[in-house]
């Protein structure tokens, strides 16, 4: 659930417990969702530099069995701001062409019915923020997939925003008395151990294991949308794949 900017944030409601931070991504791979729900908290870090080319506006899906870019484009401003400071280009029925492009996809796909009346609803949230629309969808998504992890916007923290990089994780988990950081595993070059130690906090990383699934022709085409495990994979079978994954240290 996504704290709502009313409701008072009270840390002690976190202390002791497992936390995660990712950008609010578009659509994003399965990956993010393992890391959400092996996370009893997952901050939304929104008040960082949109960066152009990335994950926050475009995901892949898979189209006559090769990947193909799936992109929500971003109205042109100023490359120096945050991501909470972007907004999505709605006009010309940008939205209802997304999810034409996801229909053609997978208008086969043994769950299309079930799957694509909840991505219509997403696409249809009114707030062209780009971090309040991927915020909306991370959440609508976690909910779907059963995931209850307490989700949190970084904006909205207090913290010391003159921070930056491992330094500004650090004063998060801090500030919110998480024992545990649990980075993507593609990040471990990215952080030192020894530091969140300093701060009396455990670092690991989530390795996902290999997942595999019948999709529409062979071979099976990887590291998609979550859209594409969705199409092809019931609720209780994508929860036997969150599982898939486990936690290792910088060493491995």
């Amino acid at each position: 659930m996504l704290q709502s900017r009313a409701e008072p944030l009270n840390p002690s409601l976190y202390r002791g417990k497992r936390l995660g931070i990712m950008q609010p991504y578009f659509f994003p791979y399965f990956g993010y969702f393992q890391l959400i729900a092996q996370s009893d908290i997952i901050v939304l870090h929104d008040d960082v530099q949109y960066i152009k080319g990335g994950w926050v506006n475009r995901n892949r899906i898979l189209t006559q069995g090769a990947p193909r870019w799936l992109t929500f484009s971003v109205l042109k401003a100023p490359h120096h701001l945050r991501i909470n400071e972007r907004q999505y280009q709605r006009g010309q029925g940008a939205a209802e062409k997304l999810l034409q492009s996801i229909e053609a996809a997978y208008r086969r796909a043994p769950h299309f019915v079930e799957t694509f009346p909840l991505l219509r609803e997403i696409m249809q949230f009114e707030d062209d923020n780009v971090a309040a629309f991927n915020g909306h969808l991370v959440c609508r998504l976690a909910d779907h997939l059963g995931i209850r992890t307490r989700i949190l916007v970084s904006s909205e923290l207090d913290k010391a925003d003159q921070l930056t990089g491992q330094e500004r994780v650090v004063d998060i988990c801090k500030r919110l008395g998480a024992s545990l950081y649990i980075n993507p595993i593609g990040g471990v070059d990215l952080y030192q151990a020894e530091r969140f130690r300093e701060g009396g906090i455990k670092l690991r990383f989530l390795k996902p294991r290999k997942i595999s699934y019948p999709q529409i022709d062979d071979p099976p085409v990887g590291n998609l949308s979550i859209i594409d495990v969705m199409m092809f994979n019931d609720r209780s079978a994508i929860s036997a794949l969150l599982d898939e994954c486990s936690l290792v240290c910088a060493e491995g």
